[in-house]
């Protein structure tokens, strides 16, 4: 029997640029297939029978909140076997199951169906999670907000180019073959992870418990570090703000158009967001590794409470597009400098129980603001939820002033 260590070993310089840039691929492409359905959700819940409009806009909340509510309750789980089996595996049943399951939605019959579908999509797969965690994993220290920030620009890259393509498709295909795109990319990532990805994995040394001991064996030693704490603190902030026009932005889209085809104009809009964080994610993340994560993080997070607040007065689509891109931008700079923070912040061999821990506040926080966002739009119109955005932004900005530690404490506490 292997004996094993403490500590992970890095892998070599070679091996880990070589993981790097097969994931991205793989997550580029699996990105792409879930954001050609992701945008067309809220109209695929009309198709669905569902033609009241405020009946239309519950329902696209429920179908939003169900992925991200059992996403939430079952990260930690699949974080915690990460660190124990491999990283690579929980990669691959991610986008296995994402392309049965996204799959199954194209033949779904009514919109308690898609529901449920999208609660099985949430407890299975979370892509994201599994190879941020795979390359934080294996990727020097010093390099993460580096390595984060490449993968970042994979996912911003995905996220641009899948809504227009599920907008043409849906306007002109159908709904039905925008879902089996979808599972097809989502095949095709994995069998790339399973066929060119090799893992030099050791789990950690002592990790004998079973069930809910092995739970707390995991995440224990991350819950007792507070600076980590603060960090999915200003997570849970960030990701509510982003996540607040969701169900409602096709809705938005189609009052400032009302005579464009809106599927695809509500992709052209996330296509703007996702290419400037495509932009954000690799030159703030490299600029984030040279001056530091927290610079980087409190100045993105200011210029977002800016640019909500600016979408409060759009008048067409052209400018909501164009004030989306600059968002897209500065979203990216905090993704990949909070991503690699919690690397940095992450105790060696944990990482599958930290960023498990994340995808809970990221999943929790999808399952919260979809609904805030639908509250606030039917009580106060769509305008008011960018104002509600800007909000959340500014709490966020205070929490990371608060507690993120600067980057003397953090090279410090590496140093202990």
């Amino acid at each position: 029997m292997r004996e094993t260590s403490n500590f992970e070993p890095r892998t070599s310089n070679r091996s880990w640029r070589r993981t790097l840039w097969i994931v991205w691929f793989a997550e580029l492409t699996s990105i792409i297939g879930f954001t050609v359905v992701i945008p067309i959700l809220p109209l695929y819940v009309r198709e669905l029978g569902v033609t009241d409009p405020d009946a239309a806009t519950f329902w696209s909340g429920v179908v939003f909140s169900a992925h991200a509510v059992a996403m939430a309750v079952m990260a930690p789980i699949w974080g915690t076997l990460a660190d124990r089996y491999g990283r690579k595996l929980m990669v691959e049943r991610a986008m296995f199951a994402g392309a049965v399951l996204i799959g199954m939605m194209g033949f779904a019959r009514s919109v308690q169906q898609l529901a449920l579908l999208r609660a099985l999509q949430g407890m299975l797969t979370g892509t994201v999670t599994a190879a941020t965690t795979l390359v934080a994993s294996t990727a020097p220290r010093e390099r993460s907000g580096y390595a984060l920030g490449i993968l970042q620009m994979g996912i911003y890259t995905g996220a641009a180019v899948g809504p227009v393509v599920g907008g043409v498709i849906t306007d002109t295909v159908g709904f039905r073959a925008a879902f089996l795109t979808t599972a097809g990319l989502l095949f095709t990532g994995g069998t790339l992870v399973a066929l060119f990805v090799r893992e030099e994995f050791h789990p950690v040394a002592g990790s004998s418990r079973r069930g809910w001991g092995a739970l707390r064996e995991s995440l224990g030693p991350v819950l007792r570090r507070r600076p980590l704490l603060g960090a999915f603190g200003v997570r849970l902030m960030m990701r509510m703000a982003g996540r607040l026009l969701g169900p409602i932005l096709p809705y938005f889209v189609e009052q400032l158009a009302p005579l464009a085809p809106t599927a695809t104009l509500t992709g052209v809009v996330r296509m703007a967001n996702a290419a400037g964080g495509a932009v954000g994610a690799l030159t703030l993340g490299r600029l984030a590794d040279r001056i530091g994560r927290r610079r980087v993080l409190l100045a993105c997070a200011l210029a977002l409470v800016g640019l909500y607040t600016l979408q409060f007065l759009v008048r067409d689509v052209v400018q909501l597009a164009a004030l989306q891109a600059v968002t897209g931008l500065a979203m990216g700079g905090v993704l990949a400098a909070l991503s690699a923070t919690l690397a940095s912040l992450a105790p060696e061999g944990h990482h599958g129980a930290v960023y498990g821990l994340d995808a809970t506040v990221v999943s929790g926080a999808n399952a919260v603001a979809p609904m805030i966002g639908t509250a606030i739009s039917v009580a106060f119109g769509y305008r008011a939820t960018f104002l509600g955005a800007a909000f959340l932004f500014s709490i966020a900005l205070a929490v990371a002033s608060a507690l993120l530690p600067g980057e003397g404490r953090e090279a410090r506490r590496r140093r202990d």
